[in-house]
């Protein structure tokens, strides 16, 4: 609590901040160690500075001051740019790391797990760059859902419901926070809470409305499908459609004094789930099929759907090459 700040009080005269501790938003923010600017920033600076004055020191005697300045000053904007500049919320320094890693990483990947073969010698022009092995965490995905992760143990993935946080009233939203923040103090092993968003594909939507329009019992109700048919066509055309999903995933680190690292999963499963039902969340946890499917769609989001099913159906966990299906009508929701 801040100094000079009265305490929060309840209608009861209870102090509501007792034995809470603020954490900043941010907490990866680096520290300020001189001027405003970060350990980074000011390595970045210094060097510059050293190298422009040693690069002075050696030619100022065979290069007038104003030649030298007209080169020292682009270098030195752009490493003030580097240094103190920002692309898209992210330092300029790292974000010209990611980019040259960007362009430096191949773009394709096949799954080759004896290595890619060299292209032929005719035609080593035509093929392009060779794709990359894909190398992909997961080892396989068991019938009751547990991602086997290899040598880093094992993960279950969990779909999570939304809440209407801004709706509620002030009680209700203190009571949703208190909830949630129980849950999290509960943790003893890495969870991660993904939001992601995929493409939505309304055009199955369209055609069961139509086609299921002149087998309504009133006029009034066909023409309002085919009404919102419409809607939704020039909905889809208008602009792209995303799905949101919320996945929570908890993972269990490989322990060699614990063979019952699958149980212990599921049991964690069924305490998030007691859990988040407090914080208004209702959590459902995937199975060897969804979980898959998940991941497939995770991986390939414009992939096109196929029909439903999970090649091979008795068993997931298998060194077989696994044919992942997602069906169209579960995935536009």
């Amino acid at each position: 609590m801040s100094a000079g700040r009265e305490p929060y009080r309840d209608r009861n005269g209870r102090d509501r901040d007792k034995g809470r501790v603020r954490i900043p938003a941010d907490i990866d923010r680096p520290d300020k160690l001189l001027a405003g600017l970060t350990a980074r920033q000011l390595a970045i600076l210094a060097v510059t500075a050293v190298v422009l004055w040693v690069g002075y020191a050696a030619t100022r005697h065979v290069m007038p001051a104003a030649a030298f300045g007209a080169v020292a000053v682009p270098v030195a904007t752009a490493a003030a740019a580097l240094a103190l500049g920002r692309f898209e919320g992210v330092p300029a320094d790292r974000w010209l790391g990611a980019a040259w890693r960007h362009h430096r990483n191949p773009r394709r990947f096949v799954p080759a797990p004896d290595g890619i073969p060299a292209a032929p010698q005719f035609a080593p022009d035509l093929a392009g760059p060779a794709p990359a092995p894909l190398r992909l965490p997961v080892a396989r995905v068991a019938g009751d859902g547990i991602v086997d992760l290899g040598g880093d143990g094992l993960a279950l993935i969990c779909r999570a419901s939304a809440v209407t946080f801004a709706l509620r009233t002030p009680a209700e939203q203190e009571a949703l926070v208190a909830g949630f923040a129980r849950f999290l103090n509960s943790l003893a092993e890495p969870v991660e809470i993904l939001v992601r968003a995929e493409p939505v594909d309304l055009a199955p939507i369209i055609d069961e409305l139509i086609d299921a329009a002149p087998g309504l019992p009133h006029p009034a109700l066909e023409t309002a499908a085919r009404a919102h048919a419409d809607f939704l066509a020039d909905l889809a055309a208008r602009r792209d459609l995303l799905a949101r999903e919320v996945l929570v995933v908890l993972r269990q680190p490989a322990q060699a004094n614990n063979t019952d690292l699958a149980g212990r999963l599921h049991r964690r499963g069924a305490e998030a789930t007691a859990a988040l039902a407090a914080a208004g969340v209702t959590l459902a946890v995937l199975d060897g099929p969804a979980a898959a499917a998940c991941l497939a769609r995770a991986l390939d989001p414009a992939a096109p759907p196929r029909p439903e099913g999970l090649t091979p159906s008795a068993s997931y966990a298998t060194d077989e090459p696994v044919t992942l299906a997602v069906d169209r009508r579960s995935a536009s929701q």
